[in-house]
């Protein structure tokens, strides 16, 4: 076949057109005969035991089906997930736990019935404040997704206390709640002993494989749709509870039912980010090369699933330093159970190291461009293996020339202009690139098309467009003969987009079954049965078969704020970003995933926050007028470029992967431009006006 080339070239979404008239169908809005609408009855309490259950006025509302809770609801296989483990215990773990579910014949109807749903509770002490010194922290066994918890290199004691310039720093992150357009919502229909779920998930094959165990059944009795997402952040991996509950609710009443968690309903039950202490320390000579560097990390999980999130380990890969020591603690509290959000570890380790650096570079009177290039290494400091491609420098260079970097005043407060002041910051970033098996199948047909199909979840990233770029490409015919199936467990089996995964994993799959497909072609010397040719491929052995070395993307970002000298208030005024994340498949996708990452981490850095009350084990904070997410008017021209970052070790198509590098690394230089503009340095986000005025 002749070949042609897609992958590179910039190509709007295949399924925008759909997205804009309101033809993609998201997990509610698929037509459903005789569909039944649930809402769930959240916890009052902290921690107790349900003692009664009064549902006599809930019952009483006109078109109410059913008020499920422990004492009635159909029961699941327990073991399978702790936290899907609902209404089959009267239990409470921390406050907005669902309790119970009412199905009605119109979301109206089950929302008031929900309303009136009284329970009686015997409450039991609690605790929920996170606390560095908290005398019951502990050691996980090991931290997201599977590291070790605590590592140790060189005499750490001895190489700070030798150390010309000393720092010891103490750095805070609140919660964050991962917001998506389309909340956690699901479809459930039993037929005949098997269950059809529409959902909003970051990857159905889980879905499914969990749905099955927790429901007792063969996988095949379940199909998973997720054709549209929209939108997950790292929230909507794996099956959530809305899942389950809807599932359950379906079987009880002999009918489908909906289930849509409300925006209020998502703080807490879904997952978020937890908190974070942590204390950075650096030893360095004057010159500003690291010979020390120690990372702790204080972090909660639920009484119900330990969530370690793997804060410190972005110390661990990023930079030189003879002797390092990083170490994560955990508490149990009586909270929700913290999960994935975009990013996950590197994102709230970045903004502790990353400034700390800026404070460094102060000490040692180094630029912080250099002093970073100055600690760079070809070899990862951890496994002592070299990286298969690192260009850290290129980012650093590159973005240090298009932002003007070498104009800047390194002076604090030294640019102003009436009662503004402005500065400028930069930090490092990377995130790890990795591939997951998965299968794929292609097939092709007499008309001289194609069609190529895995179940791959695109969550509004362009993966189905990206994929299809590759399947073009590698079919070598123009790309307007192929088509793409994604987001069905009726397909082949593709895992969960998340850890900047997906697209290095999918494409992986589609090459190998479309590269089968043309030796099948070949052999029947281009003649295509009438029914068509179909081959399948499975990535398993070979990604099993693959190295283990470091593989990383890597970003610099840079940001210019303006900070009004009376009032405190900050603005930032420009964003710019230079990325290495391998191949470039789609630049118009790859660019909307960057510029992303960035705004969310503009989002942190001034106004994500999750007031926890500790009093009342909950967030005072839970909607969106205020749980406060930048809008446009906070989000100035974010700018995303990359270099040319080939690493032949990664997969046949060489892309990295890049949901997660954006948002790493920004709210550290948004930090340091504070600095730079005010001399105040913000060491707990966000920045707001009272950290900025009362120092």
């Amino acid at each position: 076949m002749s070949a042609t080339v897609a992958v590179g070239r910039p190509h709007t979404r295949l399924e925008g057109a759909d997205k804009v008239t309101g033809a993609a169908r998201y997990a509610v809005e698929y037509p459903v005969r005789d569909v039944a609408y649930a809402q769930v009855v959240q916890s009052t309490v902290v921690r107790g035991v349900i003692t009664a259950v009064h549902t006599d006025a809930a019952l009483a509302v006109d078109g109410v089906l059913a008020v499920l809770h422990h004492g009635n609801a159909p029961r699941v296989a327990a073991g399978v997930d702790a936290e899907l483990y609902r209404l089959q215990e009267p239990t409470v773990h921390y406050r907005g736990q669902i309790v119970a579910v009412v199905v009605a014949e119109s979301s109206e109807a089950a929302r008031e019935a929900a309303r009136v749903v009284r329970l009686d509770y015997d409450e039991q002490p609690y605790r929920t404040e996170l606390s560095a010194q908290d005398p019951e922290l502990y050691q996980p066994a090991h931290i997201n997704p599977s590291l070790p918890t605590d590592v140790v290199a060189g005499d750490v004691d001895a190489g700070f206390a030798a150390a010309e310039i000393q720092l010891d720093l103490l750095y805070r992150t609140p919660s964050y709640h991962n917001s998506p357009l389309e909340p956690h919502a699901s479809t459930a229909q039993w037929h005949d002993g098997h269950l059809l779920v529409h959902d909003s998930d970051q990857g159905s094959a889980s879905v499914r494989d969990i749905l099955a165990r927790l429901f007792e059944l063969p996988p095949e009795a379940v199909r998973v749709v997720n054709t549209h997402v929209g939108g997950g952040f790292g929230g909507k991996q794996y099956c959530k509870v809305q899942t389950a509950l809807a599932a359950m609710a379906a079987r009880q009443v002999d009918r489908p039912v909906r289930l849509a968690l409300t925006r209020q309903q998502m703080f807490g039950p879904v997952g978020y980010r937890t908190p974070t202490i942590q204390r950075v320390r650096l030893g360095a000579d004057r010159d500003g090369r690291i010979t020390t560097v120690v990372h702790d990390s204080v972090t909660q999980t639920s009484t119900v699933t330990e969530f370690a999130e793997q804060v410190a380990v972005y110390t661990r890969n990023m930079y030189a330093a003879a002797n390092r020591r990083t170490t994560h603690r955990l508490a149990r509290l009586d909270v929700p159970t913290p999960f994935w959000m975009r990013g996950p570890g590197h994102t709230p380790g970045s903004f502790a190291l990353e400034s700390a650096l800026d404070e460094l570079a102060l000490a040692c009177q180094v630029d912080p461009v250099e002093l970073r290039l100055r600690n760079d290494t070809m070899i990862d400091p951890e496994s002592g293996k070299p990286f298969t491609s690192r260009n850290l420098a290129a980012c650093l260079h590159d973005g240090a020339r298009r932002f003007g970097w070498a104009d800047r005043n390194p002076t604090p407060r030294s640019e102003q202009g009436g009662r503004w002041l402005y500065g400028t910051g930069m930090a490092g970033s990377c995130y790890p690139a990795r591939a997951r098996p998965a299968t794929a199948s292609a097939a092709g047909y007499a008309d001289g098309t194609f069609e190529v199909r895995i179940n791959a979840a695109d969550i509004g990233t362009g993966a189905r467009t990206a994929l299809w770029q590759v399947a073009a490409d590698t079919l070598g015919v123009p790309s307007e003969r192929v088509r793409i199936q994604v987001g069905d467990t009726a397909l082949p089996r593709g895992e969960l987009a998340g850890g900047s995964t997906g697209l290095a994993s999918w494409s992986w799959a589609v090459v190998r079954a479309c590269e089968r497909l043309c030796d099948r072609l070949a052999e029947l010397r281009g003649g295509v049965p009438a029914e068509g040719l179909l081959v399948e491929a499975s990535t398993h052995e070979e990604v099993a078969a693959q190295a283990t070395l470091p593989r990383y993307a890597y970003g610099a970002q840079f940001a210019e704020v303006r900070v009004d000298g009376e009032t405190g208030e900050v603005r930032v005024r420009r964003l710019l970003g230079v990325f290495a994340v391998g191949r470039v498949v789609n630049p118009t996708t790859l660019r909307s995933q960057l510029i992303g990452g960035m705004t969310m981490g503009l989002s942190m850095a001034l106004h994500e926050a999750g007031l926890f009350d500790v009093r009342y084990g909950t967030w005072a904070n839970h909607d969106l007028a205020s749980y406060h997410v930048s809008s446009n008017a906070d989000v100035p021209a974010v700018e995303a470029y990359w270099v040319p970052d080939e690493d032949a070790q990664l997969n046949p198509v060489g892309v990295k992967g890049a949901g997660e590098i954006g948002i790493v690394g920004t709210a550290a230089a948004i930090a340091n431009a504070v600095h730079h503009a005010t001399g105040v340095r913000v060491r707990e986000l966000p920045i707001t006006v009272d950290k900025l005025l009362n120092t």
